[in-house]
């Protein structure tokens, strides 16, 4: 059909770059001409509303037979600077296999829209790589073998599409069914931390499946092309983000390598790398744990909890677990004080500013009593502190610590770990900030925080840690604003 030009302008009045748009449209006609525009009300997630302009049409697939997939297109009031919300249209006979690249209710998700940049995509490209991922995988179904020969039928048409709401039948791929209780993790980075991870996880036992996600530029190295070569069960490598699609927890462990001059600059470019990152593992992973081990880890979580908008009990980071462990582990078995071991935490943030602390209240009699104690406690703490000193952060030690963490995750456990939460509300904390303390960790990450001592020097190093992450925090750009 030929584009009304004239009717759509008037339609697109509000749309920033409408002849760009246009032109856009076009191209699109030119190459698919069954398409139809119209102008519709689109739902947001948060429940606002947007008219829209909605594309929508069928694209011919080869998946043995030829197929007409009905889809439409969401184009945004800022195209061509914004990728298009991508959805399929299936008639009153047809279902959606939930796959790699398509949801349950019919979102598509591709490595195209992740990497949408003007001039260079466009949605005639966009297009295309939507044929070729469903012709690796059918995104539809005949929901009656009687009904084979209607699909490429267009009955009806979803004149308001609202994310989360459909009346659609889904289908999962093979095992399907399972998909809920199947323990899938991604390790999002592939450097020396990202191998230990994943190695680390795969060597516990507890996920059915592991996906190194690769996001360096070029041909695989080093470690990862290693792991191409000596492939390991259950371990897949992959550059798409929709190969994370359904996982039960993600870890984060990449860091910017650019050439920053302060530290502020550092964390501003760890800020830009996971603005490119956690939306679209919160895309492909709605109901997943976020486990943040990149650096810094406080600042971190932090900035993953506000770009996913997950609940503050799904993003945690690796924070002061692997130092409890050890810290509990010289207090027991080098230092013989078993009793002070198994209540002993180390807490805030990470490195030299951690603070030793404890779970369970002195019983002592009278105050002298318990000075005494607590002064006896805080020189065999001050010992294993020594001794905790000589141990660093090496990666396949925070590999260890990450699997220790996604196995209680994973397998429910509800063990206590020191890892960094949102600390607001707790030790007098007001600002929004993440600080190690020990909770209770289960599948759907953080189930309650424990109370610790009250300790008048650990509360005030707490507090210090705390003002100055939140200095930092108020000097980052998190897109165009700064982040609070």
């Amino acid at each position: 059909m030929e584009l009304r030009e004239e009717a759509l302008r008037k339609q697109l009045g509000k749309y920033k770059f409408r002849d760009l748009t246009i032109e856009e449209l076009k191209n699109v006609i030119k190459t698919y001409p069954n398409f139809v525009f119209s102008m519709n009300t689109y739902t947001f997630k948060d429940g606002s509303q947007k008219d829209l302009l909605n594309c929508s049409g069928t694209v011919p697939v080869k998946y043995g037979n030829s197929y007409n997939i009905p889809i439409c297109l969401w184009i945004m009031d800022s195209h061509p600077f914004a990728p298009p919300i991508c959805f399929l249209k299936p008639t009153v006979n047809m279902g959606i296999s939930v796959g790699k690249h398509v949801d349950a209710h019919g979102r598509i998700y591709l490595p195209y829209l992740q990497s949408w940049s003007h001039p260079k995509s466009t949605v005639t490209g966009l297009i295309e790589e939507m044929i070729a991922k469903f012709e690796e995988e059918l995104p539809l179904y005949s929901l009656s073998s009687s009904d084979a020969a209607r699909q490429s039928e267009l009955l009806s048409y979803i004149a308001k599409i609202r994310e989360g709401e459909t009346d659609m039948k889904s289908k999962g791929k093979i095992g399907g069914d399972k998909d809920g209780c199947f323990n899938k993790i991604t390790v999002v980075g592939a450097g020396d931390l990202g191998m230990a991870c994943v190695l680390a996880v795969a060597a516990k036992g507890a996920a059915d499946k592991v996906v190194l996600l690769d996001l360096s530029e070029g041909a695989a190295k080093g470690g990862t092309m290693d792991l191409e070569i000596f492939s390991l069960p259950n371990v897949e490598i992959s550059k798409d983000f929709s190969a994370s699609a359904n996982s039960k927890v993600v870890v984060l462990t990449v860091n910017s390598l650019g050439n920053a001059q302060t530290y502020l600059d550092v964390i501003q470019s760890n800020v830009d790398l996971f603005r490119g990152i956690i939306p679209a593992i919160s895309h492909y992973s709605q109901n997943s744990v976020l486990l943040v081990a990149s650096h810094p880890v406080e600042i971190m979580t932090y900035v993953s909890w506000k770009l996913s908008a997950f609940p503050k009990s799904r993003v945690v980071g690796i924070g002061g677990n692997l130092d409890t462990e050890r810290f509990q582990y010289i207090l027991t078995n080098l230092l013989k004080a078993e009793v002070l071991g198994k209540d002993a935490w180390i807490v805030g943030e990470q490195g030299e500013d951690k603070v030793p602390s404890w779970t369970s209240c002195n019983s002592a009699a009278n105050q002298t009593d318990t000075m005494a104690a607590r002064n006896s406690r805080e020189k065999v703490a001050n010992r294993a502190l020594e001794v905790l000193k000589g141990k660093g952060q090496r990666s396949w030690s925070v590999g260890l610590s990450v699997a220790d963490l996604t196995d209680s995750i994973l397998k429910d456990k509800r063990k206590v770990h020191s890892i960094s939460i949102l600390a607001k509300g707790c030790c007098n904390i007001n600002s929004e900030v993440f600080l190690s303390l020990p909770c209770i960790l289960g599948t759907n990450g953080v189930i309650e925080m424990i109370k610790l001592e009250e300790d008048p020097l650990m509360l005030e190093k707490l507090q210090s840690s705390a003002a100055s992450i939140h200095d930092l925090q108020q000097q980052l750009k998190l897109c165009s604003h700064t982040v609070r």
